[in-house]
């Protein structure tokens, strides 16, 4: 059994780990709280730009003059994963999720018989990659942490992206990610960036109204294929834009998530070990007083 004088200094250290612990959630939960409602406001914008890109991909024929960056190279031999993580982590398992879904993929991909290279951008998903996957890394690229996302990083990462693209490296684009949905549940996703993944025609936001007139047809000026050529590199950075602002509220809730936890587990520790400790003194006072009771009684 443990000695007084060591008990006494395990529970101040796990006291000293609890505080810490508690801090930090309060910091995660300000933070998700600002991460939060820039995801969220991130989002109508992203969507609307699919719409739009499903509208115009609609009216585009497929030919030799069509934007590469919508209609792809032609194969699919050879896939890019761009996989967005934190920074930091003592986040559960946020980054976590991330990278086994990007890790099943390239596994799934591999076993196809596909080439699989990697771009992280963040620093907690490398470790993770470099023991499984070191030779795909094509390169390693650092997020701000704590500070609000920026467009120009997304722009710099989509820009890289572009520039293998154009250069051949790769004829598929995928990126990974966390969807933020509460600060409890953060889901792993994956979207094909290259070729632009199109959804279904743009419809009605909502239900027309009996007798309403039908929606006025959409005129482009100029043609389809030039706006186009502006719209995609734009779209592909919105997306990598939404991925990052969508991981930061992500890593917050499960920061704070994580956090809460090892607070109440400090908390139930502290309790065990203080039992014992006032149990191991008590047991030591009662035989210094057994000691005590028998010299006396020799004699």
């Amino acid at each position: 059994m443990a000695s007084l004088k060591a008990l006494k200094l395990r529970i101040a250290s796990i006291k000293s780990t609890q505080k810490i612990t508690k801090a930090m959630k309060m910091v995660a939960a300000a933070k998700l709280r600002r991460s939060q409602e820039a995801a969220e406001a991130a989002r109508p914008y992203s969507e609307r730009m699919a719409v739009v890109m499903a509208s115009l991909g609609s009216r585009v024929v497929v030919g030799p003059e069509s934007p590469r960056l919508l209609i792809g190279t032609g194969q699919d031999q050879t896939y890019l994963l761009v996989v967005v993580t934190s920074e930091r982590g003592l986040a559960g398992g946020f980054n976590t999720n991330i990278v086994r879904l990007a890790r099943r993929r390239a596994d799934e991909l591999a076993a196809q018989g596909k080439t699989v290279k990697l771009l992280l951008a963040g620093r907690k998903g490398r470790a993770a990659f470099v023991r499984t996957h070191r030779a795909a890394i094509l390169d390693t690229l650092d997020l701000v942490h704590g500070k609000a996302q920026a467009f120009a990083d997304a722009q710099g990462i989509a820009a890289q992206v572009i520039e293998r693209f154009n250069a051949g490296e790769f004829d598929v684009a995928e990126l990974f990610f966390s969807t933020f949905r509460s600060p409890l549940v953060q889901e792993p996703t994956r979207v094909q960036l290259i070729p632009a993944a199109l959804p279904e025609a743009a419809k009605p936001e909502t239900t027309a109204p009996a007798g309403s007139p039908p929606p006025a047809a959409i005129e482009y000026e100029p043609d389809e294929e030039s706006i186009l050529t502006d719209l995609l590199p734009r779209n592909l950075a919105v997306q990598i834009f939404r991925a990052m602002l969508e991981n930061q509220a992500g890593f917050f809730g499960a920061q704070m998530t994580a956090m809460d936890n090892a607070t109440r587990n400090a908390g139930d520790i502290i309790t065990r070990l203080t039992i014992v400790y006032n149990r191991t003194r008590q047991a030591a006072i009662t035989t210094e007083l057994i000691e005590i009771i028998a010299g006396a009684e020799s004699l």
